[in-house]
């Protein structure tokens, strides 16, 4: 459990030297909303009471008091505490609920896989082990966490329009404090599970998520967009360690506690991994497709898959002379004349087709399941994913 907690404590080192990254991505899609909305009436309950027992503790419920003193700056933890309480439009704990709906849709394993000391079908509720209802929980703490975590900014580049630098720095030691905090819940649950691969899964996913961390802050920076070549294949590589781990090896783990086969924690595995791909394919998208979207230095990320798929399109060079034409006389970037400029290349239009690509994949990997309630929810999501 210490390794875990050395890669747990690292993702708010990574994060301290950004002022202020986008904790939410752009708004998801409003189908996205009612399936999501449709599914947890499967499972049993909302998917925003997962870690209900966490986040109504007496600790926590001391932070929320203090957290009140940040109200009227701009700190992005009050955006965090926002978006847990009412996440309609940004699906913050949509993991947890993936991991029950695919705990779900695979039910019971065979008898002829259980051992003496297995669950048996009897202890199932609403078609889904207790074991895997805290871990969909964990799953969520260590998501909540994360994105606590990363609401610390850089004070080097704070102005007065954030607010009083006395609040910003409460406001950063508050991250900190309740990030930790639902790690070590996080952790405490994850130990409880009494199953020693679980916990090795989960644990490389919190390593894969600090390593993909790093890797997004470096690439997010203009300044690295000039000098470093990046393709989609290394993008999708580190978008998966930063957005996809964690969710695909919660599924996997999920099957490993019901004492599914290697294929069915490979399906699983597999789902997650290319519904996490395809959703941040999505989110990265709405700047590209949807007019309401503003372009500014925080909504633009040079990160994002349409941006990358263009410089690999256009080359270095061109890119580079691009972003010198869309810098105003002030030497301020146009966010808004480069996008304008991305979206008449092929970009935009081959960031879908990957997009839909992925959906389709995870749309595979569940096929061998039952046919239920469950499995269809799992294929609607997927095929929201896709849609724009």
């Amino acid at each position: 459990m210490t390794v875990i907690w050395f890669r747990l404590s690292c993702i708010s080192l990574l994060n301290r030297g950004q002022r202020n990254i986008s904790i939410f991505s752009n708004a998801t899609p409003s189908n996205l909303n009612k399936v999501v909305s449709d599914a947890e009436k499967i499972v049993g309950y909302p998917t925003s009471f997962v870690s209900l027992r966490c986040l109504l503790s007496d600790e926590l419920s001391n932070v929320a008091m203090h957290v009140r003193k940040l109200v009227g700056t701009k700190h992005p933890l009050l955006s965090t505490a926002r978006g847990l309480i009412y996440d309609s439009r940004n699906n913050l704990q949509m993991r947890g609920l993936v991991v029950l709906l695919m705990s779900k849709a695979a039910g019971p394993s065979q008898p002829s896989q259980h051992t003496a000391s297995d669950h048996l079908p009897q202890d199932m509720v609403s078609g889904i082990y207790p074991s895997q209802r805290n871990l969909a929980e964990v799953t969520e703490l260590i998501y909540t966490a994360f994105l606590v975590h990363r609401g610390i900014i850089n004070l080097k580049e704070w102005t007065n329009s954030d607010g009083p630098l006395k609040d910003m720095q409460f406001g950063n030691k508050m991250s900190v404090l309740s990030g930790d905090f639902l790690l070590a819940n996080a952790c405490t649950g994850l130990a409880q599970l009494n199953n020693t691969k679980v916990v090795e899964l989960i644990s490389s996913a919190i390593g894969d998520l600090v390593q993909g961390i790093y890797h997004e802050i470096h690439n997010s920076l203009e300044d690295n967009s000039l000098t470093d070549e990046i393709n989609m294949v290394t993008w999708e590589e580190q978008t998966f360690l930063s957005h996809g781990a964690l969710l695909a090896k919660s599924c996997q783990a999920a099957m490993e506690l019901a004492k599914h086969d290697k294929d069915a924690q490979g399906l699983a595995y597999k789902y997650g991994k290319h519904l996490s791909l395809g959703h941040k394919l999505n989110s990265d998208l709405q700047l590209f497709v949807k007019s309401s979207c503003s372009a500014d230095p925080v909504t633009f990320s040079f990160n994002s898959a349409p941006v990358v798929f263009h410089r690999q399109i256009v080359g270095q060079e061109r890119w580079c002379h691009q972003l010198q034409q869309a810098k105003t006389i002030g030497r301020q970037m146009d966010y808004t004349k480069l996008r304008s400029t991305i979206k008449l290349e092929k970009g935009v239009t081959s960031t879908i087709d990957l997009c839909r690509y992925h959906g389709n994949k995870a749309l595979e990997s569940i096929q061998c399941f039952p046919s239920s309630e469950a499995r269809s929810a799992l294929e609607n999501i997927a095929r929201a994913v896709t849609k724009f």
